[in-house]
C-alpha cells in the first residue's frame, strides 16, 4: 500500500540536452551561412575544373552568355559600354575586382574582348569562375 506524505514532486525540465540542441542548430546555421556563396549572376554552362574554389567575396560578377550577351550583376550591358559601367561601380563602391561568368562555348577571342574592356575600367583582381570537378 502505498502512504500519500502530502508532498508532491514537480516535474523539472533538464536543461542540459535542451542547451546541446540549441549549439547544434547554432553550427548547422554557420555553417550553411559560410557555404553559401552570393553571386549576382545568370547561370551559364561554366568549364570544369579540379583545383576551382568557390570565391565568397562579394564582387560585381560579369556574366558572358553563349550567345555574346553581356550582363553586369544581371543587368544587360554592351561590350563597348561595359568599361564605362565598371568604372562607375569603382568610384561608387570602391570595386577592387570582379568575377568572370563565362560560358565554356564562349570563344577565345570573345573571352579576351571582355577582359580588355575589364582592365580599361583598372580592375586587375579578376576571378574566372568555373565549375568543381571531382579528380578522377
Amino acid at each position: 500500500m502505498k502512504v500519500y506524505t502530502g508532498y508532491r514532486k514537480r516535474p523539472r525540465i533538464e536543461m542540459l540536452p535542451l542547451i546541446d540542441i540549441v549549439f547544434l542548430l547554432l553550427v548547422f546555421f554557420i555553417y550553411a551561412m559560410l557555404s553559401m556563396a552570393v553571386h549576382h549572376s545568370l547561370p551559364v554552362n561554366l568549364p570544369q575544373s579540379t583545383t576551382a574554389r568557390l570565391e565568397k567575396r562579394e564582387l560585381l560578377s560579369i556574366t558572358l552568355k553563349a550567345d555574346g550577351s553581356l550582363f553586369v550583376n544581371k543587368r544587360p550591358v554592351s561590350l563597348a559600354s561595359l568599361a564605362e559601367e565598371l568604372e562607375e561601380y569603382k568610384k561608387q563602391r570602391g570595386l577592387k575586382g570582379v568575377l568572370l561568368f563565362a560560358d565554356r562555348s564562349v570563344t577565345y577571342q570573345m573571352l579576351f574582348r571582355v577582359l580588355d574592356r575589364i582592365r580599361e575600367a583598372g580592375l586587375s583582381s579578376i576571378s574566372l569562375q568555373a565549375e568543381v570537378r571531382e579528380p578522377r
